[in-house]
This record gives structure tokens, C-alpha cells and sequence, in this order.
């Protein structure tokens, strides 16, 4: 079974890919969260998160920019991107815990990003929500 960080990864890859512009991922999405072996419960969590984070992405990109110091939003890395938006959906709409989601966004950085950006996630999801 999936963990809810096997969850939240998968959520990265389907918003990384939304995000290139594949409008059309969520039609995939189920076929998507299968392949990589999330199901059940996990599964409608990753989807109530990837919709929800898609549906409220205006919502999402302005509180993030808010609190881009010396970046421009579109400069901002995709992979960076999509890891920002989950977390910042979470804090704000979900109301999960932000130490919880700053924790498994730092981690999901170490995993998919540079090694620079665990630290700039880390900042701008502490300051998300304030």
C-alpha cells in the first residue's frame, strides 16, 4: 500500500506535467496514480489534491509570488513549481499541519529537485498562510 509521501510524489509528477501544459493529464490521472501503485485511499487523496490544487491554481500563484523575495515566479523552476503549489494548497485550503507539509515538501525536494531548492521550499512555505 501507498504511502500518503508515495501519494504526494505522484501529485508532483501529474502538476509537473499539468504544468507543461498537458491540460488533458487529469484525464489520465487515475491510469497515472495505477501505474505507480496508488490506490484506494491514497488514491482519493492524490486526487482530491491534485484538483483541488488545480482548481484553485490563480489562488495558489498569487500567495506563493507573495512571498518570492528576489524571484520572478516564472523563473521559478517546474519541478519547484509543482512542489510549492501542493504544499501551498495544503496550508491553505486543506488545513493540514504546516510543519507536517514543509517536512514532506522538503523531502519531496531532496527528491526530485536541486540541491538548493529544499531550502527555498522551506522558505517560502514557511512564510505561505502567515
Amino acid at each position: 500500500m501507498a504511502t500518503r509521501h508515495q501519494a504526494r510524489r505522484a501529485v508532483v509528477g501529474l502538476l509537473y506535467a499539468y504544468d507543461l501544459g498537458n491540460d488533458g493529464i487529469e484525464k489520465f490521472s487515475e491510469e497515472i496514480l495505477e501505474s505507480d501503485k496508488i490506490r484506494n485511499k491514497q488514491r482519493e487523496f492524490s486526487l482530491r489534491l491534485f484538483q483541488g490544487t488545480v482548481e484553485n491554481l490563480e489562488r495558489i500563484d498569487k500567495e506563493i509570488a507573495k512571498h518570492l523575495e528576489s524571484w520572478d515566479y516564472k523563473d521559478v523552476g517546474k519541478v519547484e513549481k509543482a512542489i510549492l503549489r501542493l504544499g501551498t494548497y495544503e496550508i491553505l485550503i486543506e488545513g493540514t499541519e504546516r510543519p507536517i507539509i514543509i517536512n514532506e515538501a522538503v523531502e519531496l525536494a531532496k527528491e526530485l529537485a536541486d540541491e538548493k531548492s529544499p531550502q527555498f521550499i522551506n522558505g517560502v512555505l514557511d512564510a505561505v498562510g502567515k
